[in-house]
């Protein structure tokens, strides 16, 4: 009786020992005595008393700075706010310090004055724990969602009864399906639970497509013995690797897709110039740069609309391009017809000069465009694909560039007297279509078109005086594979050596994939001289 009295003195002890030390944090000061001194107990507390005591916001802005490292402490004796607690994202480059009560701020003045509020692993997992929970009493469906997300493999019970209890009355259902995976994992890996309802659990977790259902699967390989709980985890994680394995393919597809968008953008404009004028124009790279550097200059200009400048700069890259292409075709190239290696030399020429222009005017260093809010992140589908916005925007951006490209050679009367060129110049001349008019405004456009590639290519790559020539090679490469002068053999062409390209770089490499696709092109011009869809006509035979 006496041992019994005894145990019961020492757990009332305990117990008011505890609820004095919790008593002893009783306002924003004792809170950051306890912060600010080196005893974990006194923190833990501190975290409850702030849990119990603060607004929803108030908390998870303290205890989210904290656990990031951007909790200080003003450590100036002769200051009137010693020993206050401020948020201060990078001593180095701010300038002023947030209150954590208040909307007041501090100036740093002394960086050095201002000393950082030190966790450890074990405050690190309670404040994790602590900052989820929060979470998931928001009225807020995308914090809830994210505040499960963060809980996702714990193994507090604490946790996990409270997650239970949440379950029953959520109606949003991406977070409840969530939820039954966290609950899921948990059971699963509760060596206490049955083997029926492991089992369960795991049919249940292998159904997800989260990364931390293939770490759960792992562990239950490694460490489980029992027979069918091992059984049960090798189907699931197959059912998780074909998924993987699928979603993978899908990806690469996509990419193949964008990358493929980007050859024909870059092609098509050359595809229109040398069908109808067979001229091999080595400066169509440039004419690609003058486009990017036009975007480049229009969000200059509008530094506060970078979503309207890029849209405005889709026209106005067009115009520029073409009247630089127009340019050229009038002062050297018409001079040039029917001379191709003249041709060649002289458009060579003419490239190297607009990049010393452009060297000049921007100077050589590259140039980074902005990417508008709405072409930033990523469309994600489910946890193992995502799809980026800026290759979507580029993928859909293709196909209207390739359709009025389209319309226009197929409803205007330019578009007419272009074909007419194309198939037979002398018959074209003979009914009294003026060639040499159609010569400058097809170069012209072709120019144009490759402007508005180049707006395209300034969302996915530095903006410099060399970026033309990365593309040169690749647009020869779609025209002829595709076939001289067709729009769609330009489509189909570059669409193909984009998936070509990225189906084989996982197993070869990108600089082995791309020799690869090169030695295709070569021996399947070996076999079809003329590409996938030969142009049609007697210019075309002769």
């Amino acid at each position: 009786m006496k041992n019994v009295l005894n145990v019961f003195k020492a757990l009332l002890l305990m117990a008011i020992s505890a609820q004095l030390a919790f008593a002893g944090i009783t306002d924003e000061a004792s809170f950051t005595k306890a912060l600010v001194g080196k005893k974990t107990s006194d923190k833990e507390l501190a975290i409850d008393w702030i849990i119990e005591t603060q607004t929803e916001d108030v908390s998870k802005a303290i205890l989210d700075g904290w656990l990031n490292g951007n909790l200080y402490y003003f450590n100036d004796k002769k200051n009137e706010h010693y020993k206050q607690l401020y948020l201060i994202q990078n001593t180095k480059t701010a300038t002023s310090a947030q209150s954590v009560w208040d909307e007041s701020t501090l100036n740093i003045d002394n960086a050095k004055l201002f000393k950082k509020v030190r966790v450890n692993n074990k405050l690190r997992g309670i404040l994790r724990g602590e900052i989820a929970s929060i979470g998931l009493n928001s009225s807020n469906p995308d914090v809830r969602y994210q505040a499960v997300l963060d809980l996702l493999g714990t193994k507090d019970a604490t946790i996990i009864d409270r997650l239970s209890e949440l379950r029953e009355n959520e109606t949003d259902g991406k977070v409840a399906e969530l939820m039954d995976l966290s609950l899921a994992i948990f059971t699963s890996l509760d060596n206490s639970a049955t083997t029926e309802a492991r089992v369960t659990s795991i049919e249940r977790v292998g159904d997800f497509k989260h990364s931390v259902v293939l770490k759960t699967l792992n562990q239950l390989l490694n460490g489980e013995q029992e027979p069918s709980i091992l059984a049960a985890t090798e189907r699931a994680m197959d059912d998780y690797q074909q998924s993987q394995a699928l979603y993978s393919g899908v990806e690469t597809v996509f990419f193949g897709l964008s990358l493929g968008s980007v050859l024909v953008l870059a092609g098509i404009g050359l595809a229109i110039t040398f069908g109808v004028m067979g001229v091999i124009n080595m400066a169509h790279g440039e004419l690609i740069m003058i486009g990017a550097y036009t975007t480049y200059v229009l969000q200059l200009l509008m530094p506060n609309h970078i979503g309207l400048a890029l849209i405005l700069s889709i026209p106005a890259a067009f115009i520029v391009s073409g009247l630089v292409g127009i340019a050229i075709e009038r002062s050297v190239i018409r001079h040039l017809y029917g001379r191709p290696l003249e041709t060649l030399l002289a458009t060579f020429g003419i490239s190297l000069i607009l990049q010393q222009a452009v060297r000049s005017i921007f100077s050589p260093l590259n140039r980074s465009v902005s990417t508008p809010e709405w072409m930033s992140g990523a469309l994600q589908l489910n946890p193992m694909l995502s799809l980026t916005y800026n290759r979507l925007y580029i993928i859909l951006f293709c196909g209207l560039v390739f359709m009025g490209l389209l319309m226009v050679l197929k409803k205007t009367p330019l578009g007419l007297q272009v074909r007419a060129v194309s198939q037979n110049r002398g018959m074209a001349r003979a009914m009294g279509i003026r060639s040499e008019r159609v010569d400058a405004m097809t170069f012209g456009l072709g120019s144009g078109v490759a402007g508005v590639a180049g707006v395209a290519l300034s969302q996915l790559t530095n903006v410099g005086p060399n970026m033309g020539q990365a593309y040169i090679i690749d647009s020869f490469m779609v025209v002829v594979f595709g076939g001289v002068g067709n729009l769609w053999g330009t489509l189909v062409a570059g669409l193909s050596l984009g998936l070509f390209n990225k189906i084989l770089e996982p197993w070869a490499g990108a600089v082995l994939a791309k020799i690869l696709v090169l030695v295709f092109i070569i021996l399947f011009i070996q076999k079809r001289p003329r590409g996938l869809f030969p142009q049609r006509g007697r210019a075309a035979e002769g």
